[in-house]
């Protein structure tokens, strides 16, 4: 499936999908996932091209997901076949103290449940900006890359005043993972002019709002918590709470069908679309439900869309009524915090 739209440069020796498949759902929320049924769908996602996998220390079984499937992938089809797949991964520790013990502890564990000699991309996430351990992690992340056990690292939700003290420190970071869609554009204001100009990248989620910017919420009244029955359609209806409530929202996606219908595509298409267009965007994550659901087929015509001046002006004429959420939230991942 690989063409010049569907992959990107995460590093100059790292190529990424530019739709990731995320693993968040596998930590529970989501529905229950069976794991052999989880297994032998991550071998349709890789054979459909959907090759890049985003998952972290703390998202249940994703790790032992991605060690088992490459273990049969290597008996059925031999060694060569797993350098075509590309594995992220997050480190997420509880604040404290960070040891090279530590670090390297929770670095070997992940190594060991991926089931690879390297991580290609360990993203790092800290909870607490009051407790400055995180840059002792970052040292000690570093010297691991450097024995060869990671071959890049990265960031998770940090806001741009801390990344600027980690550059300033001389660490070299590939990217960060921020929410960033329609919706929520806070990375426009100080996080893309940042990454652009220390050549970082962004790997956003959140994009389609966990299945809101669908044509299954078009038209329809306002759901009830009770209704959502996912943990990502509750956080992601908060957001649209924030943003500029239900009503906003459906006049958003009437505008949305009609630019969907223009190219024959999805709403999802049409918002994924819109996202991968933006400055310093190497990728979108988009959640997998292993075993439940999924929308391969369609995530495929991502890759041929073409958004025009005309959609984008579209979309900018519902978004522009909406609030400030730079100025209601913070920066990126300061909802986290």
């Amino acid at each position: 499936m690989e063409t010049e739209s569907s992959a990107s440069q995460l590093a100059p020796d790292l190529k990424i999908c530019r739709i990731l498949n995320g693993m968040w759902q596998t930590a529970g929320g989501h529905g229950q996932i069976n794991a052999e049924d989880a297994i032998a769908e991550m071998r349709l996602y890789h054979n459909s091209g959907f090759t890049t996998w985003d998952m972290a220390d703390i998202y249940g079984p994703a790790e032992e997901y991605l060690g088992e499937f490459r273990k049969r992938l290597e008996k059925e089809r031999g060694e060569l076949e797993l350098g075509s797949m590309q594995a992220l991964t997050k480190f997420v520790p509880n604040p404290g103290p960070m040891t090279r013990t530590i670090v390297k502890h929770h670095i070997d564990k992940s190594l060991r449940r991926m089931n690879v000699k390297t991580i290609d991309v360990v993203q790092f996430h800290w909870w607490d900006y009051n407790d400055t351990s995180y840059l002792d992690a970052l040292h000690h992340l570093s010297k691991i890359r450097d024995e060869g056990k990671i071959r890049h690292l990265a960031l998770t939700n940090f806001d741009t005043e801390r990344i600027s003290i980690m550059v300033e420190n001389d660490f070299k970071l590939i990217s960060n993972q921020v929410q960033y869609s329609i919706l929520d554009t806070r990375p426009e204001i100080k996080m893309v002019p940042f990454c652009q100009k220390h050549g970082m990248k962004l790997l956003t989620y959140g994009t389609i709002l966990g299945g809101f910017l669908s044509e299954k919420y078009l038209e329809k009244q306002e759901p009830a918590r009770s209704a959502l029955d996912t943990l990502s359609l509750q956080k992601y209806k908060q957001m649209i709470d924030v943003w500029g409530g239900w009503k906003l929202f459906q006049e958003l996606l009437v505008v949305l069908d009609r630019i969907a219908k223009k190219h024959h595509v999805s709403i999802a298409n049409v918002a994924t679309r819109y996202i991968l267009d933006k400055p310093a965007v190497a990728g979108i994550i988009i959640g997998v439900r292993l075993g439940i659901s999924e929308h391969r087929s369609d995530n495929m015509r991502v890759f041929k869309l073409k958004l025009d001046k005309e959609d984008t002006d579209a979309i900018r004429s519902i978004t522009s009524r909406s609030q400030d959420l730079f100025a209601r939230i913070g920066d990126c991942g300061d909802e986290y915090r």
